[in-house]
């Protein structure tokens, strides 16, 4: 039984890891079920609450980025209601169309988004670059605090 929980452990993690670029999987929290079920399995012996309470803290604060980044960019150049909706539209449709639809979709999304508000060409490949640029930052620091945490994980399990 315990070697069966450890399997899903990792494949939680692994999952997590997968979730933290793909936006159809909630990556971090995936990672922090597995790192918790690690824990737990273990009697918290080898991985303290503390420790499961810090890697707590690192998905909050993972989980907050990915909502403020992508938000932060497009707001930053004034983008609209019909722009931020695009972007998500985009990072969903990007899940269906492979690496390149998912690199490049929210920035599309973005831009027909802010097009269809405001009429103007410039102004929408503006706001759908500077969407881009947000959700790409967010997305970077979401796989830092992610390893980060499968890091601590580690060190905890093995030291």
């Amino acid at each position: 039984m315990t070697i069966a929980l450890w399997v899903l452990a990792v494949l939680l993690i692994v999952a997590g890891v997968v979730g933290t670029v793909l936006p159809a999987l909630p990556g971090v929290i995936l990672v922090f079920a597995g790192v918790a079920l690690g824990a737990w399995i273990d009697g918290f012996a080898r991985i303290s609450g503390w420790t499961v309470g810090a890697l707590g803290v690192l998905t909050l604060i993972a989980w907050l980025i990915d909502f403020v980044a992508g938000y932060y960019g497009a707001k930053r150049v004034g983008a609209s209601a019909q722009a931020l909706a695009g972007a998500a539209i985009g990072t969903v449709a990007g899940v269906f169309t492979g690496l390149v639809g998912l690199v490049f979709m929210p920035l599309a999304g973005a831009a027909i988004g802010e097009f269809l508000a405001r009429r103007d060409a410039l102004r929408a490949g503006r706001v759908g670059l500077a969407t881009w640029v947000g959700m790409a930052l967010g997305t970077a620091a979401k796989v830092a605090i992610v390893f980060l945490m499968i890091g601590i994980f580690l060190a905890a399990l093995l030291i």
